[in-house]
């Protein structure tokens, strides 16, 4: 779900409420555009000399402005809704990829020519392990929008190590595959000789420790109310071993000086060429601004590597006739709505308002601003002041929520909850695998099951039992019995339920 309200959520600290607001955003410019009115109210209200201009423009460009910012953040919530509704759509897709594997893929296969057949312990760990792909996919969709490329992280690799590294059975950095060549930073180099001890495990806690915790509130009661519970979803994913550390599954910056006080960012876009080497990460999985870095070149699309494996995973059970043709129509065409689904992310998460336009705006915005206290001096005297500071801390802050929302995918506290949907998808995709798949007669026929109620009580064991034709004792004399004693259970039923379900 999206993130409740800062305003009125217990668990957030005031420095995060704080900075989920846009008042940390344009306090200096609120700041400077009342001093320039007191400058103005001050001469004209305590000296001879009169700083007034012609109002004339002033409702008609006021107006203007005023359409202009409301279309700007009306067109940036619409990216952020449409930001919900692909995420929402991918959750769908999730469970829809994973029941039509875990249903309709058999677990009793024939054996293959020259082969043996596969016994049904392997059909399951092999259903699991494509399921597990599915969740990586979410898991990889989220890192991927947020600017973080590669595979070595807490949440996504413990899902995807099983995949091959090499092409062609082949040992070499040459033959690496795209989403492990692009995943290698140098900074830890793997290995390419050594071969791993199968079954051999890793209890290094650096490779499953989150370096991220949630921000304990100041207050005493605050506290109290987190001491009892710690938070780890990582804890569930299987332990396996990594030549490097694994980088936190969520991995927000700090909020810094630069957060309260923005117009001090231009010194650290100075000195941004002075700073770390370029391998390191804060350099290359941020940028100077907090915002979301554009990927290098070189770089593989995670996602679309895992859908490759698991569009391969059903062109493997199509060709062997292990899935209905039907449903391998559902198989194929659910993998392909997920990647239209991550094109529109990627163009919500790539395509921001063009420059020109915001550059336009703003300095518009700062024009009447500047010009507003001259306009309104002589008809509010020293109210000039507070009315210029409320019609900044209006305008821009308007115009700095659009600038803050059109991009949801990020860390920011009023952005998407992206963590949030991997979970929830994580549990429904065990929900799924946990379901035993009985074959229906074991509980449809049980004494549990009343079929025709409200018309009739008598659960199905009991009508089973009665071993002749259905019927119904409230018919009438005029009742058949079998099909047409059965259509008037059904037809008092509906009127029944008509009656009761109407106000």
């Amino acid at each position: 779900m999206v993130a409740s309200n800062p305003m009125y959520s217990g668990g957030m600290s005031l420095r995060k409420k704080f900075l989920a607001t846009v008042i940390n955003d344009i306090w200096p410019e609120t700041l400077f555009f009342t001093a320039v009115a007191t400058m103005v109210a001050a001469i004209s209200q305590l000296t001879s000399h009169e700083l007034a201009l012609n109002n004339g423009l002033l409702g008609v460009l006021g107006t203007v402005l005023g359409l202009v910012i409301s279309f700007r953040t009306s067109s940036a919530y619409e990216r952020y809704s449409d930001g919900r509704k692909m995420w929402t759509n991918i959750g769908t897709y999730s469970r829809t990829l994973a029941m039509t594997i875990w249903i309709h893929i058999s677990n009793d296969r024939p054996a293959p020519p020259g082969g043996r057949a596969p016994t049904q312990l392997e059909c399951i760990i092999e259903k699991k392990s494509m399921i597990n792909l599915v969740q990586a996919l979410s898991v990889s969709i989220k890192h991927y929008l947020r600017g973080e490329s590669g595979v070595y992280y807490q949440d996504l690799y413990p899902l995807v190590c099983f995949l091959p590294r090499y092409a062609n059975g082949g040992n070499s950095e040459h033959d690496l595959l795209p989403m492990w060549h692009a995943s290698e930073d140098g900074e830890y180099p793997l290995e390419h000789k050594s071969q791993r001890v199968p079954g051999s495990r890793s209890n290094s806690t650096n490779t499953m420790t989150s370096n991220y915790k949630e921000e304990t509130p100041s207050t005493f009661f605050g506290s109290l109310r987190k001491q009892h519970k710690t938070f780890d979803p990582e804890k569930v994913l299987p332990i396996v071993e990594v030549h490097r550390p694994l980088k936190p599954s969520k991995n927000p910056p700090r909020a810094g000086f630069t957060d309260y006080f923005p117009f001090l960012k231009i010194f650290k876009l100075i000195a941004k060429p002075f700073r770390k080497s370029p391998g390191s990460q804060d350099v290359d999985m941020r940028a100077v601004m907090g915002k979301k870095r554009k990927p290098k070149p070189c770089d593989s699309n995670v996602p679309v590597e895992i859908s490759l494996f698991l569009m391969n995973y059903a062109n493997v059970m199509i060709r062997a006739g292990n899935i209905p043709a039907p449903v391998a129509g559902t198989l194929v065409g659910v993998i392909n709505s997920i990647q239209d689904t991550l094109s529109n992310l990627e163009r919500i998460a790539d395509t921001p308002l063009p420059f020109a336009y915001q550059a336009h705006l703003r300095i518009s915005i700062w024009i009447y601003l500047l010009a507003l206290p001259f306009q309104i001096v002589t008809t509010f005297g020293w109210l000039t002041i507070p009315g210029t500071a409320f019609a900044t801390f209006l305008y821009l802050g308007f115009l700095e929520i659009g600038q803050e929302i059109e991009n949801p995918f990020n860390y920011d506290l009023n952005d998407l909850d992206l963590d949030d949907f991997c979970y929830m998808i994580q549990r429904e995709l065990h929900e799924i695998t946990a379901h035993p798949n009985p074959d229906p007669s074991a509980y449809v026929f049980g004494p549990w099951n009343q079929p025709f109620a409200p018309a009739d009580r008598r659960t199905a064991q009991e009508l089973i039992r009665a071993n002749e034709e259905y019927t119904h004792s409230e018919h009438g004399p005029d009742s058949q019995p079998g099909s047409h004693s059965i259509q008037r259970t059904l037809l008092k039923g509906w009127k029944a339920v008509d009656t009761s379900t109407r106000k």
